[in-house]
């Protein structure tokens, strides 16, 4: 089942009641003798049985605690945004599997040769998703294509590098672009879709019952999400082939408008081909987590990527 992504940028006060998100949206009024009043202007509900994601992107926003808690019982991932409505902040179940314990002790105890097989693998399918899109662009790709078969096992001649130097160069028609959490637009649009892909495969883990801090290769001290950042690599051609629609469409500049917001939020629902069949991203990233969890247990050799 696809569940839903709510994206709340106005000011309003979730809660709940008899397993429905509450909206209420609310307006600040100017008034001569109360400098601000919040005017309610209507309400709304939402099973939370259909939301897989929700995004609060607006700092006049209040949620219960109750509402979190249901939120997060339900495998929901909540992502918070900051001033520049860029995603900063991932909240997810630490219960989110009846044999977590089982999986997690698999996943610890993985070998090392297993996590390089299956960074190799990841790394395989990332370049050839760049590859595509560049293709698709009508853009040299024949190198992309020769790097991705020259990947070895944990990608020790680091080719996931050579490829993206050269991919980043080449994909806006722009050779002085440069690809930065911080840099000039598109990397804001970049930066939004990718968190929400992330969330995605995080709240997609989590339900496979695997620990998403421990990666495969990404080992930042700070990072709680790891794995999702490991694992989510060949989603993120999907994400730059959207903004480059966008370029083309005239949707860029320095803040991220409602109209981007939407078109970004629909990678959710955005054709993934994986296993032959076509699917919506949101399921063919659980399919993807999944097929790691069996990877960690010893069902599968390889996970289940995108076809390009």
């Amino acid at each position: 089942m696809i569940k839903r992504v709510l994206c709340f940028e106005n000011p309003a006060r979730l809660s709940l009641r008899l397993e429905q998100i509450v909206v209420e949206l609310t307006a600040v009024v100017n008034n001569p003798n109360v400098p601000e009043i919040a005017q309610k202007m209507g309400t709304k509900t939402i099973p939370i049985e259909d939301v897989g994601v929700v995004v609060l992107d607006n700092r006049q926003i209040t949620i219960t605690h109750a509402l979190i808690d249901a939120l997060l019982e339900n495998n929901c991932a909540i992502i918070t945004c900051n001033e520049k409505h860029l995603p900063v902040g991932l909240m997810l179940p630490l219960d989110g599997h009846n044999l977590q314990n089982e999986r997690f002790r698999e996943q610890i105890n993985a070998s090392e040769p297993l996590k390089k097989q299956l960074w190799q693998q990841t790394v395989v399918a990332k370049i050839l998703g760049q590859a595509h899109v560049l293709g698709t662009q009508h853009i040299e790709h024949n190198n992309m294509l020769k790097w991705a078969k020259d990947v070895r096992s944990g990608d020790t001649d680091n080719m996931e590098a050579r490829a993206a130097a050269y991919y980043w160069r080449n994909v806006f028609g722009d050779q002085d672009f440069i690809r930065a959490q911080e840099g000039l637009p598109p990397n804001n649009l970049l930066n939004y879709g990718y968190s929400i892909v992330r969330a995605m495969m995080a709240r997609a883990l989590v339900a496979a019952g695997l620990l998403p801090t421990l990666g495969i290769h990404h080992h930042n001290r700070y990072n709680a999400y790891c794995l999702a950042d490991d694992i989510m690599e060949p989603y993120r051609p999907f994400v730059d082939e959207m903004v480059l629609t966008m370029i083309k469409q005239g949707m860029v500049g320095e803040d991220i408008t409602t109209a981007q917001k939407i078109q970004l939020l629909g990678l959710c629902t955005a054709d993934v081909h994986i296993e032959g069949h076509r699917r919506p991203m949101m399921l063919a990233i659980q399919t993807t987590a999944q097929s790691v969890q069996k990877c960690y247990s010893g069902e599968a050799r390889k996970i289940i990527y995108p076809d390009w």
